[in-house]
């Protein structure tokens, strides 16, 4: 039986951006993606370890995150995480502009990841993957 979020608790605007089956982003340096393939798990960037969860993006919050915490930075790669199957251990928090961001709390699996792409820079900006929403 698949689970079914209750966003009932979520303001208005919130509610419509939150599906059951959506995906969430991961943006993780190229050797942080290496790490996790190689090792099955990761508890994340430091930034997530220091925090005690991983932090995700949804597809409207990517390119905020990547300007904001990634500007410059070639190297990269976009993590799509189908959020349903994270179940209980993902949680939706007020951060960032008071919206409601998905935070993963335990480790990241390889099996966790529904694909995996480069997030290059052309021209100062990060450019996401066409057709994914963004």
């Amino acid at each position: 039986m698949q689970r079914q979020h209750d966003n009932t608790h979520l303001t208005k605007p919130w509610a419509f951006a939150i599906t059951a089956h959506m995906l969430i982003y991961k943006i993780f340096h190229a050797h942080e993606w290496a790490e996790l393939r190689t090792n099955g798990t990761t508890r994340g960037a430091p930034i997530d370890i220091a925090d005690g969860y991983v932090h995700f993006s949804t597809a409207e919050q990517a390119g905020e995150t990547a300007a904001k915490h990634f500007a410059g930075q070639n190297d990269l790669f976009l993590i799509a995480v189908e959020a349903d199957t994270l179940g209980d251990d993902l949680k939706w928090e007020v951060s960032r502009g008071d919206a409601l961001f998905p935070h993963l709390y335990r480790e990241m699996r390889i099996a966790d990841v529904h694909w995996a792409q480069p997030l290059p820079l052309k021209d100062g900006t990060h450019e996401f993957p066409a057709g994914a929403g963004f």
